[in-house]
């Protein structure tokens, strides 16, 4: 195994990043103008942020920049202009951007909207670092089935999965007993659950350990982020649901575990710092350098765990029973979430009362297969629509 940064003989790759102005984007750039002998930018794109996405766009030399929203377009070409930059806009300009050959892409598009650009890479034959987790959520064995057919490649980018994914032997599936998934438990770990009805978005956000997006933040305040995280992992590592264990780790140092047969446990130790999975993402199967600050466990001097509380943190439940019941229900597990989430960022829900607009939608839409991705998108736009209709009986 070569270390990049420190072996001049290792090919240079080409990257493209779909959404990158958000946190995994952004510090995969930060790796990648850390090395630039090593990596060259294809292709970015971002929803909105057009003035963030040229910046970056320059800063890198990236051959082309897309925006998702076509409205946008004027401003960005704007931005860009006499830059040599190649332009586009709307949905179907991000999923021809996907489709470019690269040596790695990086799906960060949060949500659903991740999920036909990240399709689309997969059907290229392409090593994709997946860091939208709701593609496998939405689509698993659809997906899977796609990585296969096509040849492609799925690195998760998760810290969890991508440590699973470091300590997993070859062949494995016959030595493994289980996985754990940790959690930091997020910042409402301790709190009481007649207190969490008044929690605000600003509190929501501010998670302890990580820095994230405003989505994932709430996600992990609710705990939501490890229900889906538990639905990716039964798909990227194809074992099932009650051979994956959530644990709670307050201090977010060890990022998950494999438990092997023999009574072994492998654990993949670091800082809760993204660049530190990125980086493994971008090198594989090298590695390469990282500007993490260095693990320092007598520093630290303990480490805890904790099962998690069911009563406080519904979610866990929720997640879980959807994944047993399989077809459509994740997909709407998924949707609804979104559309709760964002009401309550709109301070048009109440904390307690996302995961409830989650399982109300769950209780009132009919479970089916999933056949296609056409199926899939068509599930994820009436889960949603049923969301917003149920909302105002939850809003007061």
């Amino acid at each position: 195994m070569a270390i990049i940064g420190e072996l001049a003989d290792l090919p240079r790759r080409s990257v493209s990043i779909l959404g990158s102005t958000g946190s995994v984007g952004s510090n995969t750039l930060d790796l990648i103008e850390r090395n630039p002998q090593s990596f060259e930018v294809d292709a970015l794109t971002a929803n909105r942020s057009v003035e963030l996405l040229a910046r970056q766009a320059r800063r890198v030399g990236a051959k082309l920049a897309v925006v998702a929203d076509p409205e946008c377009y004027k401003a960005l070409k704007a931005e860009l202009a006499g830059s040599g930059i190649e332009t586009a806009a709307g949905p179907d300009a991000v999923i021809e951007a996907a489709r470019r050959p690269v040596d790695r892409l990086i799906a960060a598009i949060v949500g659903a909207a991740g999920l036909e650009p990240t399709l689309a890479a997969v059907r290229q034959g392409s090593i994709v670092g997946l860091a939208n987790k709701e593609t496998l959520v939405c689509a698993g064995s659809l997906m899977t089935d796609e990585v296969a057919h096509h040849g492609a490649r799925l690195l998760p980018v998760d810290s969890e999965h991508n440590a699973i994914f470091q300590v997993l032997e070859d062949d494995y599936h016959n030595k493994v007993e289980r996985l754990i998934l940790t959690a930091s438990g997020g910042p409402f770990r301790s709190r009481s659950r007649e207190k969490m009805a008044d929690v605000t978005p600003t509190e929501a956000v501010a998670h302890p350990n990580w820095d994230m997006g405003a989505k994932i933040s709430v996600d992990s305040a609710t705990m939501m982020n490890k229900g889906l995280e538990l639905i990716e992992a039964r798909h990227l590592f194809s074992l099932p649901g009650e051979r994956i264990e959530i644990l709670v780790h307050p201090q977010s140092v060890i990022h998950s575990l494999v438990a092997y047969v023999d009574g072994s446990v492998l654990a993949q130790l670091g800082q809760p710092d993204m660049r530190t999975p990125i980086a493994y993402t971008l090198a594989w199967p090298d590695r390469m350098h990282a500007p993490v600050e260095k693990l320092d466990l007598v520093e630290i001097g303990q480490l805890n765990f904790e099962a998690p509380d069911p009563v406080r943190f519904p979610a866990l439940r929720v997640a879980r029973e959807a994944l047993e019941t399989g077809a459509s229900a994740p997909a709407v597990l998924n949707a609804a979430n979104e559309v709760a989430v964002a009401a309550f960022l709109e301070g048009k829900l109440g904390f307690l009362n996302i995961i409830a607009l989650v399982e109300q939608t769950l209780e009132a839409m009919p479970t089916a297969p999933l056949s296609s991705i056409e199926a899939v998108v068509f599930v994820d736009q009436e889960a949603r629509r049923l969301a917003r209709e149920m909302l105002p009986l939850l809003a007061g």
